[in-house]
Parts: C-alpha cells; structure tokens; sequence
C-alpha cells in the first residue's frame, strides 16, 4: 500500500502549491522532477577518477616536455655564442703575425736607412701571410684570368674592344674578388670583351 501524503510547496513570490507525494518510495526526485539514483554508479565514480588522473600526467608531463625544450633552447643559443668567439679568437690570432709584421714594415719605412727593394719584400710577405691565414678560414680567389664573364662570380664595371678575344671573356681583373666555403661574399670587378 502507498502511503499518500499532501505536502505545500511555496516559492520565493509566496505562490503556493499542493503537492501528492508517495513516500512508500525511496527514489529521489531532483528538482526537475525526474528520478535520480540514490546511490552513484562506482563503475563511473572510479573511472571518471582515473581519467582525471590520466589529463593530470599528460599535463605534468607537457609542462616538463615545454620546459626541456626551453632550456634546450637557451643552451642550444649560448652554445652558438661561444662557438663564434671562439672562432672570432682564433681567427684574430691568426691575423696577430700580420699585425706584427705590418708594425716592423711601418717602422722600416720610416727609418733614415729604409731601402725600397726590402720594403717591396716585405710587403709581399705580408700579401703572402695574409693569403694564407685568410685561406686557412676558407677564403678563396675567384680566378678570372682567361675566364668568361659569370655574373654570378664578377662584376662588370666596363667593356673594351679586343679582336683577340671573344666576346663575354674577361680583359681585366680591376678587383680582386673572394669566396668563403663555396659562396661568394665579394664579386670580382672586371672589364669584359665586347667586339
């Protein structure tokens, strides 16, 4: 047998409402009117808990990864630094012998007993060293003699005539110039034969 009760319900503008209500039942009545478990599914409780659990380590986990990577970074840049001084230091103590050598040219040069034949050696020395130490660090020549103009190479500054020479073949080297490592980093500046 149910047992029927009369229960008043009021809201908060003073409406009223007479409700009949069961109590033999023990469902509970949310408050839109529909039936709810007393007790909660532990199957849905434990895996929604392990879920949470799962986004928490995937989280912590992104966090670390993003924090790896930051410092990766950081060392990735400060390890370039280094590597440029260190290959800006080693290059200035290759040029130091020139610089020394410049210094004892200078000094001759201005000496009562300066001789032209031994300061054109010594000049020609230094020419030579400074080749030398530039070659060490990849600097090349580009050679122009008996070659066709390439724009990618030279640069022209003028044309001449030469009836012995064909067209598009360099006359003259007016600058001299360089590669680093296969790219150029100043073009040589020549006249080009145009019959």
């Amino acid at each position: 047998m149910a047992e029927d009760k009369k229960i008043k319900l009021e809201n908060e503008d003073g409406d009223s409402a007479d409700i009949n209500a069961d109590l033999s039942k023990t469902e509970d009545i949310n408050l839109n009117g529909e039936k709810k478990d007393a007790v909660p599914d532990l199957g849905l409780v434990t895996e929604n808990e392990k879920l949470k659990g799962e986004l928490a380590a995937k989280n912590d986990r992104l966090l670390r990864l993003q924090a790896d990577f930051d410092n990766f970074r950081k060392r990735t840049a400060k390890e370039k630094l280094e590597l440029a001084a260190t290959i800006e230091q080693a290059f200035l103590k290759d040029l130091l012998p020139l610089l020394d050598n410049l210094s004892r040219a200078s000094e001759a040069a201005e000496s009562d007993k300066s001789n032209a034949e031994s300061l054109r050696k010594g000049i020609k020395m230094i020419r030579l060293e400074t080749i030398a130490a530039m070659g060490k660090h990849g600097l090349e020549p580009i050679e122009t003699a008996g070659k066709m103009f390439d724009p990618n190479f030279h640069q022209a500054v003028g044309t001449v005539k030469d009836d012995t020479k064909e067209d598009g073949m360099i006359a003259a080297e007016l600058q001299n110039g360089y590669m680093a490592r296969g790219k150029v980093i100043r073009p040589s500046m020549v006249q080009v034969v145009n019959n």
